[in-house]
């Protein structure tokens, strides 16, 4: 029997699906140049499109935390209501 944190789980599902989504729409909304642009519209392209890649960098972070949630959530186990800290006592002297 494996133990599963199914909130950390379904956590790191949700970013992964989320992170997924905006790599996918951002992909798909990359803008584009068109012959005989002038500089300053060459210059404004090239910031959109830079900014578009750093949007999908991040969103790529996110499906990496999401990755690493997901593999956390498999080894990650509960603290029991009823479980106190052991402690050592010390012997008298």
């Amino acid at each position: 029997m494996v133990l599963i944190d199914r909130k950390i789980l379904l956590g790191g599902i949700a970013m992964i699906i989320v992170g997924t989504i905006l790599i996918l729409y951002l992909n798909e909304s990359m803008p584009v140049g068109v012959s005989g642009m002038t500089d300053e519209e060459a210059i404004d392209l090239i910031l959109k499109q830079r900014e578009n890649q750093d949007f999908t960098t991040l969103a790529g972070i996110l499906i990496g935390v999401g990755f690493l949630l997901v593999l956390i959530s498999f080894g990650a186990r509960r603290k029991r209501p009823g479980s106190a800290k052991k402690t050592e006592k010390k012997p008298a002297q």
